[in-house]
């Protein structure tokens, strides 16, 4: 207990350039008595503490003792203050007490240079309660249970909860599913009615789940696709690689797992997109299209 009084001591004095003995005796709930004699005790443990009587006075700490006692230089320092950012931007959680802490303990201000913001542009308020909700069963090992929404329609789940994920513009859950009795993926925005059951399980959570194509439920395709002017900057945004035409479009080739989706993706380029093979992709890509003309006629 002592030492977590000492411990939080040093970090309030860090934020506060003197603080009086009353005050430090009513925020840790013991006598001035004590605070005093917690004070002789870490000056003769070195730390540069010391007392000041009168108007203004109290206890205080030497300016910039934390950070003369670090190895860290100051470029680390920004670099870690600047990654605690955009965890806090990844947990979409509202809370920023490492930054503080460490701004404090590194004698520097916050890093304000860059801001990064994970969620989408709607229901992100949902989407951030069952972000929390499955971080806590993560780290609970708990298992949970949901309604999950796919192109085959709804099916509830009962998994195993492994990590949370960021894979393109998404956030995913990878967990164990028990109804198909193998690992999965599972979009955030399409999980609901979520719920933690007192079930605990044991399963140990893979280190790496993004480092081969074996991860995903479905077979890869290679797409070659003729991408016209109009879309240089979705061109530029989303793909690494990729070959101008002299006409100023693109030939891209992409890899990318089988499911409905990539249907959908392809016609979010509309006609300045054409899939030039594999003629499976291309056929299903024109079934669609003739699909969806039915909706306007």
């Amino acid at each position: 207990m002592q030492i977590n009084r000492l411990f939080e001591m040093i970090y309030l004095l860090l934020n506060q350039e003197t603080i009086t003995a009353g005050a430090l005796a009513n925020h840790f709930e013991v006598s001035p008595r004590t605070i005093y004699r917690d004070v002789e005790l870490l000056s003769s443990a070195g730390i540069p503490i010391y007392m000041t009587k009168g108007r203004g006075g109290g206890i205080s700490l030497l300016p910039d003792f934390v950070l003369n006692k670090t190895l860290l230089t100051n470029r680390e320092k920004a670099d870690i203050l600047s990654a605690l950012h955009a965890v806090e931007a990844v947990s979409l959680e509202q809370t920023n007490t490492a930054v503080q802490k460490l701004s404090s303990l590194f004698g520097r201000s916050q890093s304000d240079w860059v801001e990064v913001d994970f969620s989408g542009w709607a229901n992100a308020d949902e989407e951030a309660k069952v972000f929390t909700t499955l971080k806590a069963a993560i780290l609970g090992k708990q298992v949970v249970e949901f309604l999950y929404y796919s192109g085959e329609g709804s099916l509830q789940r009962v998994v195993e909860p492994m990590k949370l994920c960021f894979k393109g513009q998404g956030w995913y859950l990878y967990a164990y599913c028990r109804v198909r009795s193998n690992f999965r993926f599972f979009k955030l925005r399409r999980i609901k009615e979520l719920m933690v059951l007192p079930e605990l399980f044991d399963r140990q959570t893979p280190k790496k789940i993004f480092d081969g194509k074996e991860i995903f439920e479905d077979d890869f395709v290679t797409i070659m696709l003729k991408i016209s002017k109009e879309m240089t900057y979705r061109v530029y945004d989303e793909f690494p690689e990729y070959e101008k035409l002299p006409d100023g479009g693109f030939f891209v080739e992409l890899t990318m797992p089988r499911g409905e989706w990539v249907y959908h993706y392809l016609a979010s380029f509309g006609q300045h997109c054409q899939v030039i093979a594999p003629q499976d992709i291309r056929l299903q890509i024109k079934n669609t299209l003739q699909e969806t003309l039915k909706q306007y006629l």
